[in-house]
């Protein structure tokens, strides 16, 4: 059969334009890979989350907002005795417990954080009103907990004075020991992130630690860091994180997470391709000890680690559960996370 130049060249034009439109459905079906759920749905951190996370439901219940729960149901594991949250948490290498935290509200973008604070209860609950009652997205230190006392916070009476005298003379006694040495000894280093999705369709997020046991007094990783241990967007999606904070902020991990999602992912193939990209360009490749957690709009949710076992919480109306995450490398993730003594 006789075909002409035009001809094949309007054959060719239709194919590759078939072509694209195959290539574009793929991707709309590999975007959505998962099936939107029912409203309010709860994700967090770890199988400990699973308690925050009922605590958190049952303020949506009796019709609080995203953010109440959120701040209610991260207080829970704040008062658990969890060794990795709250005041209970692993000390600094002074001997000092220093807490992390900030809080998210997906209405207006607002943001409260605060770090290396010491001697107050609910970390969770000064990040809010630092948002709410002052001009200001982060406090820090000593000012974060005058300003807690003056908020009326729980506290206890603290005197580290004397710990960072005792730590200091002792680090002096023995140049030949870094700081970071006994930091390896003591490798916990978990949070409990909690994402809220309300009946409403609104989100809120928060994340609270103590951070890396044994860590140099003043060290901040990234629980109380926007963009890093926690991000919210009201259009998108959240997203949080757990693991070394360090590997955590140097790749604005939880941003990176939401923003994927922006661009059509689910919340688990965000959440892999981070990792993905993390591993990629670190030195340590997929052992960087980095877990995520995600949420959409459409009441979708997903996880992943750099390496093996991590798993989380997910609550619904209907109950909770936890859930396995997929991994990309083959380091063993601690299944009980905060929990371990």
């Amino acid at each position: 059969m006789n075909i002409s130049r035009r001809n094949f060249v309007a054959q060719s034009t239709l194919t590759a334009a078939s072509g694209a439109l195959a290539k574009a459905s793929c991707a709309a079906t590999r975007a959505l890979d998962s099936t939107p759920g029912e409203l309010p749905l709860i994700v967090s951190t770890w199988p400990f989350g699973q308690a925050a996370n009922e605590a958190a439901m049952k303020v949506l219940v009796a019709g609080g907002t995203s953010l109440d729960a959120v701040e209610q149901g991260i207080r829970v594991t704040e008062s658990s005795g969890n060794s990795s949250v709250g005041l209970s948490g692993g000390p600094n290498a002074a001997g000092v417990v220093q807490l992390d935290a900030c809080i998210m509200d997906g209405p207006g973008h607002r943001a409260g954080s605060v770090a290396g604070v010491e001697g107050i209860r609910h970390p969770i609950s000064i990040a809010r009103r630092v948002m709410e009652k002052t001009p200001h997205v982060m406090l820090v230190g000593e000012g974060a907990r005058m300003f807690a006392i003056e908020q009326g916070l729980e506290s206890i009476d603290i005197d580290s004075s004397e710990k960072y005298d005792i730590w200091k003379r002792k680090r002096a006694a023995e140049k030949d020991r870094e700081g970071a040495d006994s930091q390896k000894k003591h490798p916990n280093h978990d949070t409990i992130a909690l994402l809220v999705l309300g009946p409403d369709g609104n989100l809120a997020g928060g994340c609270s630690t103590s951070g890396w046991s044994g860590k140099l007094p003043g060290r901040v990783g990234d629980s109380p860091i926007l963009g890093g241990g926690l991000y919210v967007d009201n259009e998108v999606g959240a997203a949080g994180a757990t693991g070394l904070g360090e590997n955590v902020m140097r790749y604005c991990g939880t941003f990176l997470v939401v923003e994927l999602m922006r661009q059509g992912l689910s919340p688990e193939e965000a959440c892999l391709e981070a990792l993905r990209r993390m591993a990629r360009q670190d030195p340590l490749g997929t052992a960087l000890q980095v877990s995520f957690v995600a949420i959409d709009k459409q009441g979708r949710f997903g996880s992943a680690t750099a390496g093996q076992g991590f798993s989380y919480a997910v609550t619904t109306k209907d109950g909770s559960k936890i859930e396995s995450s997929v991994g990309i490398g083959k380091l063993e993730v601690v299944p009980e996370g905060g929990n371990r003594k």
